[in-house]
């Protein structure tokens, strides 16, 4: 049993078993994962790069290792073009940096989508403000599907990256990526994609979907925090300068002028986590001899369950009910009179009964306001969650309506 491998799980919450289902915020790790952070720390910890010695090298190949496991798990065409940073926020910052100063200029537009978590919101509006370019939205459908007709008229000469989501943080909602990429790729508009909640759950070729940009956390598939990738094509890479100064990232330095290392590590300045891609590269392992398919066959079954089980209660409406999702489902609670609970009263009493959900904006305050409510109660789940769980929640969330009318 796959939850066996996870120890967390093994954890009472309130003298209850766990049931968690706050997936999209992060997962849990396996023990092999563990392990390798231990491992790492207690017999090959050193520097990587720059050492002759014994340790050094070994800390070096296991970093560069795990770079190629990452290359491979998305299909890139070389290693070169996985540049190791501290996040998905992280990713998405450096490259509104890089690319905002090498090719944006005043007057220039960025697009962006009502979907957007917001650190695929907030680093575009500050390039935006500092070389006063206009940042474009793409609106929401009834349905709350991306209106593509629309996103056809924002693309113009003006347009210089198209950057949204694959798959909604909120509401779970896989867009359609291929049909964006098509569009902006028929007037030669770069694309970046905000793959922080597709790839821990679908397939992503980042070949065939021709994306030139793709960002995405080891913590949200099963490794360490503090580790995330931009990947990028050879040929942006190549043309775009660093985001940041320091070592690594140098091939030699005068006071007269720098000149810059080769790809990846242009763009990696600094001591790199080595430890935390070490014990990356050992979850992705873990999913690959797992199964991905497997995996994604698995969490597609219970989320489309978990909506269902959802669907059935009255009192309980469902955003974007019906429509294909990726590990997560959004939902609020209504009382008779048809006054809405507040969301956060829904978690803390699920909480109370050892359910993990998470509550809030989910850091997507402009997606919020749309749907004109405070918050939301999102269930996400991942390739250790059961339909038992799932169960175990929907009996938790009837309870707490009972006690909240």
């Amino acid at each position: 049993m796959i939850q066996a491998d996870f120890p967390i799980l093994n954890e009472l919450v309130h003298g209850r078993k766990l049931v968690y289902l706050d997936n999209a915020a992060t997962t849990q790790k396996p023990q092999v994962v563990i392990d390798a952070i231990t491992e790492a720390y207690s017999k090959w910890n050193a520097n990587v790069h720059r050492g002759v010695h014994h340790l050094s090298q070994v800390a070096t190949q296991k970093h560069e290792d795990a770079r190629k496991k990452v290359a491979s798990l998305i299909h890139a065409n070389s290693e070169e073009e996985i540049i190791f940073t501290k996040g998905t926020t992280d990713s998405l910052n450096m490259l509104a940096r890089s690319f905002g100063d090498a090719m944006v200029g005043e007057g220039d537009e960025i697009v962006i989508s009502q979907l957007e978590h917001h650190s695929n919101i907030v680093p575009w509006q500050m390039l935006c403000e500092r070389k006063k370019a206009v940042l474009r939205v793409i609106p929401l459908r009834e349905d709350l599907s991306l209106d593509i007709e629309v996103f056809k008229g924002l693309l113009s000469e003006k347009t210089r990256l198209v950057s949204v989501a694959q798959v909604s943080n909120v509401l779970g909602i896989i867009n359609p990526i291929e049909e964006i990429i098509r569009l902006a790729h028929e007037q030669n508009i770069p694309v970046c994609v905000d793959g922080a909640q597709s790839v821990p759950h679908l397939a992503v070729d980042v070949q065939q979907l021709d994306c030139d940009f793709l960002v995405f956390s080891a913590h949200k598939m099963y490794g360490p925090t503090g580790l995330g990738v931009l990947y990028g094509k050879k040929e942006w890479l190549d043309k775009l300068p660093p985001a940041e100064g320091g070592g690594e990232m140098i091939e030699h330095v005068s006071f007269e002028k720098t000149t810059y290392n080769v790809l990846p590590y242009k763009f990696e300045a600094g001591t790199p986590n080595y430890v935390g891609s070490y014990a990356f590269g050992k979850a992705i392992d873990y999913l690959q001899e797992t199964g991905l398919e497997c995996i994604a066959l698995h969490e597609n079954s219970l989320t489309q369950y978990l909506e269902q089980q959802l669907a059935q209660i009255p009192n309980v409406r469902v955003y974007a009910a019906g429509m294909p999702k990726a590990g997560a489902v959004s939902f609020n609670v209504y009382r008779l009179d048809g006054s809405l609970v507040h969301p956060f009263d829904v978690g803390v009493l699920l909480d109370r009964q050892g359910i993990a959900v998470r509550t809030g904006h989910h850091c997507a305050e402009p997606l919020i306001d749309y749907l004109q409510v405070p918050g939301t109660v999102r269930a996400s789940v991942a390739m250790y969650s059961t339909e038992a769980e799932i169960d175990a929640f929907i009996a938790a969330l009837k309870k707490a309506i009972m006690m909240l009318e």
